[in-house]
This record gives structure tokens, sequence and C-alpha cells, in this order.
């Protein structure tokens, strides 16, 4: 298994962080114009990018990531799962035009469905033993955490922006 199998969970939104630092610096931005740029890059490329990576794996190398997971390989679920991932990875990306009520709709239902999943690799973990690096490595840890980060950056976002003028649209 490469390092990039095992490290993209934390890859894109470090990817994403480096790229709303450069560009937060290079735009001067602060205050809530730094915090909605940093936002934007977590959404589009942290979990847009981040969950349309994950969809082409479940669908074009299914059983190489069912391994990886610890999953019975030959799986029609396996389309299933990466048919979601990739859609909503497209409208992660999508959070680059959409601003408002569209990114709390990202983080509430991309979120929910990543804590989700991260439950689901912790139960494999304790009931079943699953120590698979898909499972029980990076992956389950920023399922778990990473919504739950992005939340509360949108509520901040969300206070400071309501404090300072009207969201963009």
């Amino acid at each position: 298994m490469g390092i990039m199998e095992i490290l993209w969970p934390v890859f894109f939104p470090l990817l994403a962080a480096v790229i709303a630092a450069v560009n937060i610096l290079v735009k001067k931005y602060s205050g809530v114009a730094a915090l909605e740029n940093f936002l934007m890059w977590q959404l589009a490329v942290g979990f847009g990018l981040s969950l349309l990576y994950g969809g082409i794996g479940h669908l074009l190398f299914a059983d190489r990531v069912a391994e990886s997971i610890g999953w019975a390989t030959g799986s029609p679920f396996q389309g299933e799962v990466g048919m979601w991932d990739a859609a909503i990875g497209i409208v992660g990306l999508l959070c680059l035009k959409f601003r408002g009520e569209f990114w709390t709709a990202m983080v509430i239902g991309a979120g929910l469905f990543m804590f989700s999943a991260g439950l689901g690799h912790l139960r494999e973990l304790v009931v079943n033993g699953n120590t698979a690096a898909n499972n029980a490595g990076a992956v389950m840890y920023v399922d778990l955490a990473y919504p739950l980060f992005l939340a509360v950056l949108l509520v901040l976002y969300r206070k400071k922006a309501a404090r300072t003028g009207p969201l963009a649209a």
C-alpha cells in the first residue's frame, strides 16, 4: 500500500490549509474575510476533493480499496459508496462558487455521512478487531474529527459575518 493510500485523509485538509494560507497572504485578507477564505478551501478541497478522490477509489479500484479497509472484495456496495463520495465531492467543489446556506448544507450533509462512517470504522475496530490501515488508521480519526472542525468553523464564520455584514450569496 502506497503512502498516499494511507495519508490521503489528512492530505486534502492540509492542502486546503496551504492553499488558503497562500490566498490569505497574497490577497491580504484578515478577520471574517480570512475565515471565509479558509473555510471555503476546506469545504472545496478538504471535503470536496477528498470525497471525490475517495469516490474514484471506491468506483475504479473497488477491490483494492475494500482490502485496505478490511472489507470483503467484490461487493456492489462499493459502487454506492463511490457514487455518494463522488457526488458529494462535486458539491464540495461547488463551495468555491456558492456560499451561505449552501455551505451549511454541505457541512451538515457531508459531515453527517463522514462522522457516521467514522463511527462505522470505530465499531469495526472494537467489535471485529478490524485494524486495517483504512479502517483504524487516519481515515477513522479524520472521519470523526473533521466534520466537527468544519461545523465549528462554519458557526464561527457565520457569527463573525453576522456582526460585520451580510453573508455572501
